[in-house]
């Protein structure tokens, strides 16, 4: 388990910045638990002495960021406390990424979505390249639902109103709207171009005040904390204990329209 999540998740350090690459291209980089498990690890080990003074977390491929959790891993989920056990354990990578002493880039190459494109949004810094699609359609696929702290994360950058409206109509945000609404802080014309802008920014901060920087971050944390201080377990139970959630599962599988039925 150990050797698949560090061949599918990379980390690399050049200088001062850690480079961290989502490597499922085939996949489109879809996440396993295991490489969120290491994305946690990696973002809790970054020493404090200053060696390593930004983190870039990226996508290999050129097409995508991220596509959220491999939707085969839950097949072997039985019942709401699956899902329950599931959301916390990306809690915890969650706040080991927005814990991390250094600043978080998000260079997003193509698509982004769902569990991917809440580890971009809790990055502190967000480009992508102009093939950019961000959103969470698991209305229309999966049938789970998004934790409240996931959907604060969102709605910190785009407004209530606007995270509101990628959950309701499964749209994907793309590159142009993006940028218009603050979801993310530049375009770049290339994967390439994209990493480069990454790297320039990394040796940038490198150069600015630590502490300055590792405070504003924490401001926004406690921010986004309070933001999502909402109970959720019974909504996260009932969504991953429904037979809604099998039919998502069975139909995306099988390769064939879910049929929802709201039970």
């Amino acid at each position: 388990m150990k050797d698949n999540a560090e061949n599918e998740l990379l980390y690399e350090i050049k200088g001062t910045t850690g480079i961290v690459t989502f490597n499922r291209p085939a996949a489109h980089n879809a996440l396993t638990f295991a490489m969120y498990d290491r994305l946690g690890e990696i973002c809790a080990s970054v020493p404090e002495d200053g060696s390593i003074r930004a983190i870039i977390v990226t996508g290999a491929g050129g097409r995508a960021f991220g596509a959220g959790t491999d939707i085969s891993l839950f097949r072997d989920f039985k019942s709401g406390e699956d899902g329950l056990d599931y959301e916390a354990r990306m809690e915890r990578m969650f706040a080991k990424l927005e814990r991390c002493p250094v600043p978080t880039i998000a260079a997003i190459p193509g698509v982004c979505t769902g569990g991917a494109a809440v580890i971009a949004a809790a990055c502190d810094l967000r480009i992508a390249t102009r093939n950019l699609k961000f959103g969470f359609p698991i209305a229309r696929t999966l049938a789970n639902c998004l934790s409240a702290a996931n959907i604060a994360r969102v709605a910190m950058l785009t407004g209530v109103g606007r995270a509101v409206d990628m959950l309701m109509t499964t749209r994907l945000i793309e590159a142009d709207e993006a940028l218009a609404i603050g979801l993310v802080n530049e375009l770049l014309d290339s994967p390439d171009a994209l990493m480069a802008r990454a790297l320039a920014l990394a040796e940038q901060i490198a150069t600015q005040a630590p502490l300055t920087m590792r405070a504003g971050k924490e401001v926004v944390r406690r921010m986004r904390e309070k933001f999502a201080g909402v109970e959720d377990l019974d909504l996260v139970a009932l969504c991953y204990g429904s037979a809604d959630f099998r039919e998502g599962l069975d139909a995306f599988l099988a390769k064939r329209t879910p049929r929802f039925s709201g039970r």
